[in-house]
């Protein structure tokens, strides 16, 4: 008796046709159906996107994907998802689920395992879930501030564009780059400067201080004492020495002002003054009169006869 009719042919295909599918399906999925999992629930107050057949990760690995998302009901403030790990999967007590949303948009779970590994939760058990308060929240936090900030920036960069159009800053920049080219040249001269006289003049400061120490030592060398002494005994005599002229000056003073002697008398006596004097005008007069009558005091005579 033949069993493989063509009806069983048709159901045998059909049934592994089915088999694939389902297979098929679910490998799209991301699950694989040879191996063995676990399921574990996780309650969640708000899902945000999370979809199913989305990865969960632990620690940054892929050790299982989303089964099943169900709103509860009955407390109307919990949505149970449905999660498949890995048959070697162990969730520690103390196990938190938490959703982050990439900058693309997509949502991934994370879990946070429990400090200790060798306390696990048993299969179908339920964690507790909430979300990720990562950069992208923060930076939601700072929208408000973004937008109260925008006519700000709005008025700022009008006042900028109105900065950067006036041609009082084009010459500024002008004057600025002037004053650089000055301050370049003026550097070089500097420069040429410190390598020009700069060695001469170090020169001359060594060789002066050459000389100061020299000078030094001949100081040292010098008898401070024996020059004071000697400087004492200069001043003794250049004292007497004043002393001296002072006596001489007042003696000399004395004898001018004196009428005992003939220069005090020359000076002091009103006789002999008016003597000279007198002396003077008849020597005066007696030149008037040579002048005047020359004959009577000198004659001449070619032959020797005087003229009467």
């Amino acid at each position: 008796m033949n069993y493989f009719t063509k009806e069983v042919k048709i159901a045998l295909t059909a049934i592994v046709a089915i088999v694939v599918l389902y297979v098929m399906i679910n490998f799209l999925k991301g699950v694989n159906v040879f191996k063995s999992t676990n399921t574990y629930y996780v309650e969640f107050h708000n899902v945000v996107g999370l979809n199913v057949s989305s990865p969960v990760y632990a620690n940054g690995y892929a050790v299982g994907i989303i089964r099943d998302i169900q709103y509860d009901y009955k407390s109307t403030d919990k949505v149970i998802v449905a999660v498949e790990l890995n048959d070697e999967m162990r969730v520690p007590k103390g196990t938190v689920a938490e959703l982050e949303t990439s900058l693309m948009g997509s949502v991934k779970m994370s879990l946070i395992l429990g400090k200790n590994p060798s306390d696990i939760i048993e299969k179908g058990d339920t964690i507790s879930g909430d979300l990720h308060h990562g950069a992208m929240d923060e930076a939601a936090t700072f929208i408000p501030y973004v937008a109260e900030m925008l006519p700000k920036l709005d008025s700022i960069l009008t006042n900028v564009n109105q900065l950067t159009g006036n041609p009082a800053l084009v010459q500024i920049l002008a004057n600025t780059a002037q004053i650089t080219s000055d301050l370049s040249t003026a550097s070089r001269q500097l420069n040429a400067v410190m390598q020009r006289d700069v060695p001469d003049l170090l020169a001359h400061l060594n060789a002066t201080s050459q000389n100061l120490q020299k000078l030094s030592g001949n100081m040292a060398a010098v008898d401070v004492q024996q020059t004071m002494k000697q400087v004492d005994e200069t001043m003794v005599q250049v004292k007497q020495f004043s002393t001296n002229l002072n006596n001489i000056s007042q003696t000399l003073d004395n004898k001018l002002n004196s009428t005992d002697n003939s220069l005090g008398l020359l000076l002091n006596g009103r006789s002999l003054y008016d003597n000279l004097n007198t002396t003077v005008q008849h020597t005066d007069s007696l030149v008037m009169d040579l002048k005047a009558h020359p004959k009577r005091y000198v004659h001449f005579s070619v032959f020797g006869k005087k003229d009467k």
